[in-house]
Parts: C-alpha cells; sequence; structure tokens
C-alpha cells in the first residue's frame, strides 16, 4: 500500500507536468482555434489512442462498466470546469484568474472527508495551505473585485474538485483505459454539436499543436487516472500546485516571460508543498 501510494505521487507529479504542457499548447491554440474545437479534436485523439492500447474488448468492457453513469456525471462536471475557465480567463488577468483556480485542491481534500471518508492528515492541510499561499505570493493579485468572472472562476475550481472527487471513487472499479475511454466519448457528444457549428479549418501548424494536444493532454489523463488508483485525493491534491512552477517555466522557453522576485518567493512555497507531502509518505513508510 505504501509503495502504491509513492507510485501514485510520481504519477500525480508526472501528469500536472503533462497538463502544464496541455495548457500551454492550448494557449498558443486559441488564437485562430475555438475551445470546443479544441477539445473535440483532443478527444478524438485520445479516443484513437484508447482503442489502439486498449484493442477490440475496449468498447465491450466500457459499455458494459459499472461506473458508465458516474464517469458521464464526472465529465459534465469537468467540462463545466473548462467552459468556466475559459469564460473567466478572457476577463481576469492571469494572476487572479490563477489564485482563484488553485482552490481547488482545498475544495478536493474538503469534499473528500464527507464523500470518500477519507481522514486528512495534518500534513496535507499544512501541504495545501502552504502550497495556496505560495500561489497568492507568486501570481501576486491586486484589486480583485467581485462579478461573474470571479463567481465562474471559483465555480470552475468546485468542478474540477468534484470530478476528481467522482473519479476517485470508480478509478477502484475500472481500469485507467476503461476510464479514459469513457470520459473521452462523453467529451465527444457533448462538444461535438459546438465544434461543428463553428468548424474552421485549421493550419498546418495548428494542425500538428491538435495532434499534439491530444497526445499529451491523453498521457497526463493516463498518469493522473493510474495516480488516483494508487493514492488518496489528500495526498494528491496539494501536488497540483507544482503545475504552476511547470507553468513559469514554460512561459520563459515559449513567450520569454521572465518570473519576478514574488514568482520565485512563491514557487519555493509550492515546491515546499510538495516536498512536505513527499516527507510524510517517507516517514509513514519507514514507520
Amino acid at each position: 500500500m505504501k509503495t502504491a501510494v509513492g507510485a501514485g505521487i510520481a504519477l500525480s507529479s508526472l501528469a500536472y507536468l503533462f497538463f502544464a504542457t496541455h495548457d500551454a499548447m492550448i494557449k498558443l491554440l486559441v488564437e485562430s482555434t475555438t475551445v470546443w474545437q479544441i477539445l473535440f479534436c483532443r478527444s478524438i485523439v485520445i479516443l484513437i489512442g484508447c482503442f489502439v492500447l486498449g484493442g477490440r474488448s475496449l468498447a465491450r468492457e466500457t459499455m458494459s462498466s459499472p461506473t458508465l453513469r458516474p464517469m458521464m456525471l464526472r465529465s459534465l462536471f469537468l467540462l463545466a470546469a473548462w467552459l468556466c475557465y475559459f469564460n473567466a480567463a478572457k476577463h481576469l488577468p492571469l494572476a487572479d484568474l490563477t489564485t482563484l483556480y488553485f482552490a481547488a485542491p482545498i475544495a478536493a481534500i474538503l469534499l473528500a472527508i464527507p464523500i470518500l471518508g477519507e481522514k486528512v492528515p495534518l500534513t496535507s492541510w499544512i501541504a495545501v495551505i502552504t502550497g495556496f499561499v505560495g500561489v497568492v505570493i507568486a501570481s501576486n493579485p491586486t484589486g480583485i473585485s467581485t462579478g461573474w468572472p470571479v463567481y465562474l472562476a471559483l465555480v470552475a475550481a468546485v468542478c474540477w474538485a468534484i470530478a476528481t472527487t467522482l473519479l476517485r471513487t470508480t478509478s477502484q472499479n475500472a481500469s485507467s483505459m476503461v476510464q479514459m475511454a469513457m470520459t473521452n466519448v462523453f467529451f465527444l457528444a457533448l462538444t461535438a454539436p459546438m465544434a461543428l457549428a463553428s468548424w474552421t479549418m485549421p493550419g498546418g501548424a495548428s494542425q500538428i499543436l491538435l495532434l499534439a494536444v491530444g497526445v499529451i493532454g491523453g498521457l497526463g489523463q493516463l498518469s493522473y487516472f493510474e495516480a488516483l488508483r494508487r493514492a488518496p485525493i489528500s495526498v494528491i491534491a496539494p501536488l497540483e500546485y507544482t503545475a504552476l512552477i511547470w507553468a513559469f517555466a514554460l512561459g520563459y522557453a515559449i513567450w520569454k516571460d521572465v518570473p519576478g522576485p514574488n514568482v520565485w518567493a512563491g514557487a519555493v512555497l509550492i515546491a515546499a508543498a510538495g516536498l512536505i507531502v513527499l516527507v510524510a509518505q517517507g516517514r509513514r513508510r519507514a514507520a
């Protein structure tokens, strides 16, 4: 069990690296392609990968899985999180949006207590609060005023937390490949009407990026699903803050964004949050 939790920590950290890369690619794509079209194409690529790896039996396993309805509900919350996040991004500075959205790990831990019956150790609370403080310092939000964009960002965080909690409830009853297939079938059905209605033929570079978004997004999903099969949310949630460090690195590599002193200070706290989880898990393993 302790070895499994350690693997869950490693897989979740890898997943957040994939997700950060995935988000950077989407940031490049949204300049010429709608979010609906991006999500639609991403789901197609991931589904093709699932059936190539899972073989002919995957469709039968997916249709007969007892997690079909919970995964459908999770997909709705996940789509709601994406739509709220991207609509809020049109009206909020990135610093404010990031700070609000990173309330998700706290919401996930709070939901895990009544829904999953998890006993959240003190170290997880310390880690998640340390990470959130780091995000606030790094993002340096100023002048956040109330209004519907702020509420949308908070709704996105809560929807993501609910989707994560629902995934933990189904992760023990279906393989990661089955869960990925179900998630992306639902996503394909939900995004198809708007994607096809607003369809524009992407150029050569955009086509490559759309393919890459699907591949990287699929690897991120597989890593994340496998992580939740091995470790409780109270361990996984604080590690979500590491995505911000990857985002800073990618921002510099792609757009030459140079982090300021507040970013480095926040990054130290975010890294500390991850180390708290790792050290606490190491002590439990040695006990």
